[in-house]
Parts: structure tokens; sequence; C-alpha cells
């Protein structure tokens, strides 16, 4: 049985595959190729197979169809058949590919005028009529953007007529949108006037859209006053917005705008609602025009409209709203009344931000608001202060820079802020604040009787009577509201000692002071935080811990003012110098310990030598001096000096020494 199973094991391994049954049994052989045979089994011709190589006419195999091709050939089918589906979709694009040769030509920088305006006189002249066609493309608003900003007047106008009806669409298109933007730079009057014209009924909806507010802020920031004006009423109220006659008032403040033309306040509110909430909603908060949009909301807002505002604007939002005016005002706001927790939003939302915020000509007056409103001096420390330390020379020879520091240094000062910045750091919300405008008053009085005979229409009470009792509400909730602080809880003193002296950061300004003293007595805004720092600050606040300190800063003062007098055409000494010799007058008599160490090192025995120019000026602040020891220290030395008239003394000091002799 063995022998007979090993046979036929081997038997079947010596069959043939192609001799084995199929499922059913039969056979499933081969016949050969080109034989005429029928299939036993089934009596059908046997099965050819399809040829997979095509004779040649030679009668040889075509191999080439086999071979793969290259990458290089791959990228060139690839190619052709992109362009042959553009040149399918997009029904210019012939005209889009030789723009953009003429455009690869015409903007380079070293080409000749004539020829750059051959080659813009050309290609307008392909694209005539079929500009709002081709504006929308990628490649072809490039091209207009270049025509539009080199071309002549006329053939800038042959364009501006063609875009003038389509601007609203193109106002929205992600490529279209600068040339817009283009033809607003380089527009004349009129057609400026006409664009803003355009836009008449559309700019809340542009506002709304994140490409088409950029439009609006271009044509807001493009326009004259009126043309703003006009921009902005359509925001304030549906009245404004239907009729174009009311829009011509030259009221710019909303209040006026609203008593002058009897306006419903309630009204109002209603619709600049309607407008601001989708704005803040998506975030579109970078344009000037929305920045004064809110300001004068805020003005007539009620205290639960005004607080829902600044609680979604408190936060990383509030750092791109600082770069303008208004934008900066409205954090000075959001700063003032704002909650604890919402101002720790605030502070934490500009964290990696504050050297750029200390830099801006209005982010800086908002971080000064910060550091002399917000009571979390440990947050304040570890967020502002601490960058603020990474880059202090810098920032004290700053305009902008170094205003933090000085208000740290003295608050408020009007010597360091302008009247319009003293101006928007005391502002504050009429309905958050204590005392309320009376126009503004007056506004919500009348709003909130007509609110009430339109929800009471039953009642028989006169207007007047309504009103009165209305005003005797508002001024009993005006006294509650005088509890309401406008700022942080803490002591001023007590906030600028943990700000400046605890933190370190005093400590850090004087050794920049004294390691930079030369160079920031002749800096114009430099010598002015050296000043402060040199005479304690204000109320004396470094003197108690960083006396000794600021005895070796007056000590490098002194020895870079006594470094002898230089003979060189172009340099000259820090008594001769205009910024350095007013910032040392200033300092000897308002320090007197400055004042002895100067006197002793460096103008005991020489004050001859200096008493003719800039540097007089130095040696009249020991006479002008309020302290007594001062003006001894120098007595004996520059009477001889007064009576032979080598230093004079300026009529209006002897006018007040006559007095004081007739006086005694």
């Amino acid at each position: 049985m063995a022998a007979h199973k090993e046979d036929s094991k081997k038997l079947k391994r010596k069959q043939s595959p192609a001799s084995k049954p199929g499922r059913d049994g039969s056979s499933t052989k081969k016949p050969k190729l080109g034989s005429s045979k029928v299939d036993d089994n089934n009596g059908k011709k046997p099965f050819k197979p399809v040829k997979k190589h095509a004779k040649s006419s030679h009668g040889e195999d075509s191999k080439q169809t086999k071979e793969p091709l290259s990458k290089r050939d791959r990228r060139i089918e690839a190619k052709e058949l992109a362009e042959a589906r553009k040149m399918k979709r997009k029904r210019h694009y012939s005209l889009e590919q030789e723009l953009a040769k003429l455009w690869e030509k015409m903007r380079k920088r070293n080409i000749a005028k004539e020829d750059r305006s051959k080659l813009i006189s050309e290609a307008i002249q392909k694209m005539k009529g079929k500009i709002p066609e081709i504006a929308t493309s990628h490649v072809s608003s490039r091209v207009l953007q270049t025509c539009v900003k080199y071309c002549s007047q006329t053939e800038r106008d042959v364009v501006f007529s063609e875009l003038r009806p389509h601007f609203l669409n193109f106002a929205c298109n992600p490529y279209a949108v600068h040339l817009v933007k283009k033809m607003l730079d380089s527009a004349s009057k009129r057609q400026l006037g006409d664009f803003v014209s355009s836009l008449r009924g559309q700019v809340a909806s542009l506002l709304r859209h994140m490409v088409g507010s950029v439009v609006v802020e271009h044509a807001y920031q493009a326009g004259n006053g009126t043309q703003r004006q006009e921009l902005l009423l359509e925001l304030y109220s549906t009245e404004l917005q239907l009729f174009k006659d009311l829009s011509l008032i030259k009221e710019s403040r909303l209040v006026d705008v609203i008593a002058k033309l009897n306006l419903q306040i309630n009204s109002v509110l209603r619709h600049m609602t309607s407008v601001i909430q989708p704005i803040l909603e998506k975030g579109i908060v970078d344009h000037s025009i929305i920045h004064r949009v809110l300001m004068e909301y805020l003005s007539i807002a009620d205290k639960f409209s005004a607080a829902d505002v600044l609680e979604q604007l408190s936060g990383p939002l509030l750092v791109r709203m600082i770069h303008t005016k208004d934008g900066s005002r409205i954090g000075t706001l959001c700063v003032k009344h704002g909650s604890a927790k919402e101002r720790k939003k605030i502070v934490k939302g500009m964290k990696s931000h504050i050297l750029k915020i200390a830099y801006d000509q209005y982010g800086s007056l908002v971080l000064a608001c910060i550091c002399s409103t917000v009571d979390d001096t440990k947050l304040l420390t570890k967020i502002v202060i601490r960058e603020l330390q990474t880059s202090l020379k810098d920032l004290v020879l700053d305009k902008n820079g170094r205003r933090p520091i000085l208000q740290l240094l003295h608050p408020n000062c009007s010597r360091y802020f302008s009247p319009d910045e003293m101006a928007s750091l005391n502002l504050s919300i009429p309905s958050l604040s204590a005392k309320m405008p009376l126009a503004l008053l007056c506004c919500q009085v009348a709003a909130e009787s007509i609110s009430k005979a339109e929800e009471n229409p039953e009642t028989n009470e006169e207007p007047g009577d309504e009103e009165n009792d209305v005003k005797e509400d508002s001024m009993a909730e005006g006294d509650e509201t005088e509890d309401l602080v406008e700022g942080g809880k803490k002591d001023p003193l007590t906030r600028r000692q943990e700000l400046l002296v605890e933190s370190g950061l005093a400590e850090s300004i004087i050794d920049v002071c004294t390691e930079n003293v030369e160079e920031l007595l002749r800096s114009n805004f430099g010598k002015e935080v050296l000043y402060e720092v040199a005479t304690g600050g204000s109320e004396g606040i470094l003197f108690p811990s960083l006396g000794e300190k600021l005895n070796t800063l007056h000590e490098a003062i002194a020895s870079v003012a006594a470094e002898p007098k230089s003979e060189e055409p172009g340099k000259e000494h820090v008594f001769e110098n205009f910024h350095s010799s007013r910032t040392i007058r200033k300092l000897i008599l308002d320090s007197p310990g400055f004042a002895a160490v100067l006197w002793k090192r460096v103008l005991n025995g020489k004050c001859s030598l200096w008493a003719q120019g800039h540097s007089s000026k130095v040696i009249h602040a020991f006479l002008d001096s309020t302290d007594d020891k001062v003006r001894e220290l120098a007595k004996k030395e520059l009477q001889p000096l007064i009576k032979d008239g080598v230093l004079k003394i300026s009529e209006h000091k002897e006018v007040t020494k006559k007095c004081k002799l007739s006086a005694e």
C-alpha cells in the first residue's frame, strides 16, 4: 500500500498543470495557438488569448509604448494637461499669459520710464473692455496694480471708469481688493468722492467682512473730514443711513448729532448694537473706523451695554486695537472701568507683546495707565516689569518707550505727556462714572420716558411729570454710583513702591543710567529719565532704599562733567551741550545733594571758565537755588564775576531782588 501511494504521488507531480482537471472535472489543457481543432468536451473552438503587443508594419513588436516615461517627460506631460484644463476653464487665459510676460518686464526697478510707459500702455490696450472680468484673477490683478501705480492720469481714468460699477464686488474679493486699495491711493478728489458714495448703505455689511472691512478702512483713512463723517454717520442710525441730507451736518460727536436731530437714543443704541456685535464676535477690531464707532457707542451707552462691550474687549483682542488714538482710549477705558478679573485678562493678553506696545505711540499710554491702575502688582511684575527690564537702555532713549518708566517715577506729569495724552489718560465712560454729563443725562431721561410711555399707553401722566420722576430716579442712582472707583483701590504710592522698588526695576534703571551717563545727558529723551532718577522720583520714592545707588549716580554725572574742556570743533563738553547743560541745571535746582557733589568735584575754583555760553546756565543755577546751603557754596566765588560783568544776572532776577529789598 505504501509503495502504491508513493507511485501515485510521483505521477501527480509529473503531471503538468495544463492537464489538471477543472472544477467541473474537465481538462483545462489549452490547445496550441493557431490550431483549428474543436474541443471534444464542449464542441467549441479553443480560447485564443488577446495579443499584448501589436505587430508593427515591419512585423516587429512596438516596444516604445511599453517603456516608462522619465521624470522630465512626466512633468512636461502634466504641465500640458494643466494648461489644457486652464484653457477650457478660464476664458481669458491666453491674455493673462501675455500680461504676465509684460508684467515681468514693467515691474523691474532698473527699467527706464519711457520703456515702462510703453509696456503699461500696451497692457492697458490689451485689457481694455475686459478689466472687470480679469481683475479678480491672481495674476491679472497684480498687472493692474502695477499699471495703476505707474500709468498716466488718462489711462488711470479709463481703468477707474471700467471698475466703478463693480467696486462692491471687488471689495470682498481677496485678489481684487488690492487693486481697489491701489485705486484709492492714486484716486483724484472726484474719484474718491464717487467711491465713498458707492459705499453708501453697505458700510455696516462690509465691516462685518474680513476683506471688505479693509477697503472701508482704506477709504476712511484716505477721505477728508466730510467723507469720514459720511461713513461714520451711516453706522449710528437708520435715519442717517436712509436720508443723505441728514449726513451733511457739521457736528462730529454722536451726542451732538442726537441733540440736533432729535433722534431717539434707544433707537440709536439698538442700531449701533446690531452693527457692533457681529464685528466683535468675528474679531474684526483692527481698523480705526471701528475704534471710533466704539468710542461714540460708549459715550451714550447705558451701564449694562457699556459693561458688556468692555467685557468682550478685555483680553487678547485689546492688543490689536491700541495702535490707534481711539483704540488706545478704549484700552484705557477697559483698564479703568474693568473688574479685577478683566484687568487680569488684559495684562495676560499682552504677554510677550509688552516691548512692542511700549514702543508704540498710543500703546505706551495704555501701558502707563496699567502701571498706575492695576492693583495686582505681582502679575504686573511677572509680565510687564520683567519684559521691560530686558531692554531698559533702548526704552529709556526712546520717545515712547520711556513713558511707562516715567509714569512710575513721576505719575501724570504734564512735562512728559501732552494735553491730549493727559486727556486720554483721564477719560471715563459717562454711564459707569459717578458724574454723568447733563446732555447725556437729558438724552437718557427722554429715552426712558418715551419707552415707558410706549409700554404703558393707558397712563394719562404728562410728559413733564414723567421726565421729572425719571430725573429724580437718575439722581438717586447717581448717589449710589459714588462708591464706584475708576481704577484700582490700592494706594497709589504703595503700588508704585511695589512696582518700582520691590520689583527691582528701579535698581536696574539706576544701573543703566550710571553706565550710560554721558549718552543720556546728551539725549533729548533720555535726559528726562536721568533727571527723574537722579532726583529720586516723585515724593522721593527712591531715596529710602536706594540712597547709596543714587549717590553713585551723582558721582558718575560729576565725573563726566569733570572732563577737561575740549578744543576740538566737533566735540562739546556736557556743560556746553544744549540738552545736557539744561539737565544739569535742573538737577542743581532740585537736588541739593547733587549740587554739593558737582561743586566740590568740578566747579570749585573753576567758575570763570564756564561763565559764558550754555555753561553759564549751570553757574546761574547755584544762585537761583532755593536751598541756602547750595547758594552759600558758590556765593564767594560768583560775586566777583558778577561785579566784573563776566556773569550777568537776568533782568527778572534783578527786579525780584529790588522787590525783596524794598519789602525789607
